[in-house]
C-alpha cells in the first residue's frame, strides 16, 4: 500500500534579543522555495526532505510537498510572515485532507513569533484542527531545539539531529520518514516522552565532537536499540530565547513501557543537570586570541579564530568589529576575516572600482554598544561580487546560497569579507567563491559558533574562540531575561533543581 504524505519546511531559530525581526523579506534573503522546486533545489542535499524523500521514494510514496522557507537567525518572526508561510502548509492541508495519510515537517524548534512563544506549536495546532489529531505527524528538530509541551502532544514523531555541526540532517529525515512509513502501515503507534530541567541551555552550547555530549549520544544511540524505542533526541536548547519553555530536554519517540522509557529520559537530561558546570570550550578575550594570533606559528595550517559572539547562526548581527579592529592594530599578516555583515558599506563599496583605494565606515551599525561600533578604514577594493556561491562542505554541499552584494576590502594584509546578508561561516565557498582561500592563510577570523569547525578543522592547524562581547556572548548572565521560568540556571546558580 503507498501513502499519501504533505511535507514541509519551515526553519527559524530566533534570538529573542535581537533588534532584527524576521519579516518576510528575511526568509526570501535565504530562499523560499515551493513543492517540486524545493524538492530540485534541497532533495538531495543535507536536508529533511532529502531524508524524507530517501524513505519516501522506494516506498511508492505521493508526495506533496508545500514550501521550505528558512530565515538566518535574528529577532522574533513577525505575524505577517509567520502566517504567510503557514498559509501555505495549512492550504495544502485543507486541499488535500481527505487523502493524506501522514506530514512531515522540517522545523527548527526555537521559533518565536511576535505572537507566540512557540512557532511551531502554533503551526503544529493548526495543522491539527484541519486534520484532525490521529493522522500521524512527525517533525525533525535542530537540537538547540526548546522542545515545548505543545510539540510533543500535537506531534507522535519527533526526532532531532545528532551532531553538531548538523552534519546529520538528511540522517534524520530518514529516521523520522521510517517511523512515519511504520506507523502509517499500521506497525507502530509512536508517542514521545518528554524531560527537562530548569536551564537556559547545556553547558557546552550542544557540542557533541568533544565533552559530555558526546557519552549521552552515544546512549541514546543504544537505547534507540531497545524494544518499542524509535527514536531519542538529546537537545542542549537555545538560551537566546526569552521564553518560558526555553532550555534543554530530552525526548524519546516509542511505545510499550513508557515509564521505563520516560525514566532513561529523565536519567539522560539529569545528567545536564549535574554537569551544568563542566565547560570544555575555553573562550578567550579578543585581546588574548588576537595575541595569539601574532605569534602563532604555522605547522599544518592557519589558525583559526572564530568569534562566538557575533554568530548570525545564532542571532549576531555579524557587523561587530572588536575582533576586526584588534587584527588591523596588531598588523597580521596573511589574514581574512568574515563576515562583515554591512549592507550599506557594501552598496558604497560597489560605487567603486576594483583595484582602487577606498574609504568606508565599516560594520558596527546595528547596535554600537555591543561588540565594537564602526570603523573607518582605507584600505584596497579586491573584488566585488553579487554574492552567489555554492556550498562544497559536509554542511552546506550542493545548496545555493548568497552573500548578497559583497566586496573583499583589504586593509593593511588582512582581507576582509563585507556582505549585505546576515550569515555564519559555515563552509570554505563563503570564502573561495570570492577570491579568498582560507588553506592558503595564516590567520582566518570568522563569525561562528560550532558549524564552521566541519569545514574549516581539517585545514586548520589550530583552533581558538572567542567571546567579542556581541550579542550572542556564552555568558548569557549578560543578557536582560524577563518571560523565563525562575529559578532556572545560570541566572540563580545556587539553586537546587531536585
Amino acid at each position: 500500500m503507498s501513502f499519501t504524505v504533505l511535507t514541509a519546511e519551515f526553519s527559524h531559530e530566533s534570538n529573542t534579543f535581537s533588534r532584527c525581526p524576521a519579516d518576510y523579506a528575511a526568509f526570501t534573503d535565504r530562499g523560499i522555495r515551493l513543492g517540486d522546486a524545493a524538492i530540485a533545489e534541497r532533495g538531495e542535499a543535507n536536508t529533511p526532505i532529502a531524508g524524507f524523500l530517501d524513505i519516501g521514494r522506494p516506498a511508492g510514496w505521493r508526495v506533496i510537498h508545500a514550501i521550505s522557507a528558512a530565515a538566518q537567525p535574528c529577532g522574533p518572526v513577525t505575524r505577517d510572515a509567520f502566517d504567510r508561510i503557514a498559509d501555505v502548509i495549512v492550504d495544502a492541508a485543507k486541499a488535500h485532507a481527505g487523502a493524506i495519510d501522514g506530514v512531515l515537517l522540517g522545523l527548527h524548534g526555537a521559533m518565536v513569533t511576535e505572537f507566540s512563544e512557540d512557532g511551531e506549536g502554533e503551526l503544529l495546532k493548526r495543522l491539527r484542527a484541519v486534520l484532525g489529531p490521529k493522522l500521524p505527524i512527525g517533525v525533525t528538530l535542530d537540537p538547540h531545539a526548546n522542545v515545548t509541551r505543545a510539540m510533543t502532544e500535537l506531534a507522535d514523531i519527533v526526532v532531532s539531529y545528532k551532531t553538531y555541526p548538523h552534519v546529520d540532517v538528511r540522517e534524520t529525515g530518514r529516521l523520522a520518514a521510517g517511523i512515519l512509513q511504520r506507523t502509517m502501515a499500521g506497525e507502530i503507534r509512536p508517542v514521545t516522552l518528554r524531560a527537562e530541567r530548569p536551564m537556559l541551555e547545556e553547558v557546552n552550547g550542544g557540542r557533541t565532537d568533544i565533552g559530555p555530549m558526546v557519552a549521552r549520544i552515544a546512549k541514546a544511540k543504544a537505547y534507540e536499540q531497545e524494544p518499542g524505542v524509535f527514536a531519542v533526541s538529546v537537545n542542549g536548547g537555545f538560551g537566546n530565547a526569552d521564553i518560558a519553555e526555553v532550555g534543554p530536554t530530552v525526548l524519546v519517540t516509542c511505545q510499550g513501557d513508557l515509564d521505563r522509557h520516560r525514566g532513561f529520559a529523565e536519567a539522560l537530561v539529569e545528567d545536564m543537570w549535574q554537569r551544568r558546570f563542566e565547560m570544555v570550550t575555553p573562550f578567550l578575550l579578543v585581546a588574548d586570541a588576537v595575541a595569539e594570533a601574532a605569534a602563532y606559528v604555522a605547522t599544518s595550517g592557519p589558525l583559526i579564530i572564530a568569534d562566538y559572539a557575533d554568530n548570525p547562526g545564532g542571532g549576531g548581527y555579524g557587523d561587530a568589529t572588536g575582533l576586526l579592529k584588534a587584527m588591523i592594530e596588531a598588523d597580521l599578516k596573511e589574514a581574512c576575516f568574515g563576515p562583515i555583515v554591512d549592507p550599506q558599506a557594501a552598496a558604497e563599496l560597489h560605487k567603486a572600482q576594483p583595484g582602487s583605494t577606498v574609504s568606508v565606515r565599516l560594520g558596527g551599525k546595528v547596535d554600537p554598544g555591543i561588540g565594537g561600533g564602526p570603523l573607518a578604514l582605507t584600505g584596497t577594493l579586491v573584488s566585488l561580487s553579487d554574492g552567489d556561491y555554492v556550498g562544497d562542505g559536509p554542511m552546506l554541499g550542493g545548496l545555493h546560497a548568497s552573500w548578497g552584494p559583497c566586496a573583499v576590502l583589504r586593509v593593511g594584509d588582512i582581507e576582509i569579507l563585507v556582505t549585505t546578508i546576515r550569515a555564519q561561516m559555515n563552509d570554505l565557498q563563503q570564502f573561495r567563491a570570492f577570491g579568498i582561500d582560507p588553506a592558503a592563510k595564516h590567520v582566518v577570523a570568522l563569525k561562528s559558533m560550532q558549524h564552521f569547525r566541519a569545514a574549516f578543522e581539517p585545514i586548520a592547524g589550530k583552533v581558538i574562540v572567542c567571546d567579542s562581547g556581541a550579542l550572542c556572548t556564552p555568558d548569557l548572565t549578560k543578557l536582560p531575561y524577563r518571560r523565563v521560568r525562575r529559578p532556572i540556571y545560570p541566572l540563580d546558580p545556587d539553586f537546587a533543581a531536585r
